[in-house]
């Protein structure tokens, strides 16, 4: 099994791609990487207010995650 890429060398697209062909979208940290990345890519191009706005919800949702991977740790990171 590959690795997981490192998001911050990659594009929205390519990391998008990655979790697509990996059949990712089942770990969200990875979809919350995505996202970060989108909104990085979006950063200059948005009121910053805005962009404090989404980075809250995309925190807010990390946190909201959890432990969920305890007692599953080899199959969701393995």
């Amino acid at each position: 099994m590959e690795p997981d890429p490192n998001p911050e060398e990659l594009s929205s697209d390519r990391l998008a791609f990655y979790i697509e062909q990996t059949e990712a979208m089942a770990k969200p940290w990875l979809l919350a990487q995505l996202r970060l990345k989108k909104l990085q890519e979006q950063r200059d191009s948005l009121p910053e207010a805005q962009y404090l706005e989404a980075l809250a919800d995309i925190h807010q949702d990390l946190m909201a995650l959890g432990e969920w991977w305890v007692g599953m740790e080899d199959e969701a990171f393995g």
